[in-house]
């Protein structure tokens, strides 16, 4: 998982990546640092890359996506968002939408 660490950088991700997921955290969140981990390992299943974003360095991306807590992993396809999970994930529904993404991907070819 690769980390975002401007705005300038996050901008650049939206235009450039057709399919990706975002996760965005905080400091001093144990259910962050405790998802964090679990969505990692799905990495290397998809074909698209995978992010992460500490929002306490760089607020802009929690006030664009309309954020208000943490952690939240975002699917995101031809730049805008696809699915949102909060706070709470679900595994099996977090991996469900990521095979949903993984076949459009495929099928759009």
């Amino acid at each position: 998982m690769k980390s975002i660490g401007t705005f300038t950088e996050w901008n650049a991700i939206v235009e450039q990546e057709e399919r990706f997921l975002l996760f965005v955290k905080t400091e001093n969140c144990s259910v962050c640092d405790g998802l964090l981990p679990q969505v990692d390992v799905l990495d290397t299943d998809y074909p698209f890359p995978f992010y992460k974003v500490n929002v306490t360095e760089i607020p802009e991306i929690a006030g664009q996506l309309s954020l208000f807590s943490a952690p939240v992993v975002l699917l995101f396809n031809e730049g805008k968002e696809y699915a949102r999970f909060a706070r709470f994930v679900q595994m099996a529904e977090l991996k469900r939408r990521l095979d949903e993404l993984t076949e459009w991907g495929i099928e759009h070819v």
